[in-house]
């Protein structure tokens, strides 16, 4: 098992120094990315936030309706054996 040597201050000063500047020229390259981001219109993020709006409430009824539906059916059916079983 080898032991490593500790780190002298100055060899701790040089790493912290290049995580700092490559932390800097990281978010220097994503800014440059984030400038050839083709971002959506105004209009175009409302229309589609109205689509996912309309699609959520049209499959949440749609659900609602499923549930209300199989409920009905499993009181049908209760009610079919409580009156043949008593």
């Amino acid at each position: 098992m080898k032991l490593s040597k500790p780190k002298s201050n100055l060899e701790e000063l040089k790493a912290h120094s290049k995580n700092r500047k490559s932390l800097f020229v990281h978010i220097q390259e994503l800014k440059e990315e984030l400038k050839k981001v083709s971002w959506t219109t105004k209009e175009e993020l409302k229309l589609s936030t109205k689509v996912v709006v309309l699609a959520t409430f049209i499959f949440g009824l749609g659900i609602y309706l499923v549930d209300f539906v199989i409920k009905g059916g499993l009181e049908l059916v209760r009610a079919f054996i409580h009156v043949i079983f008593g």
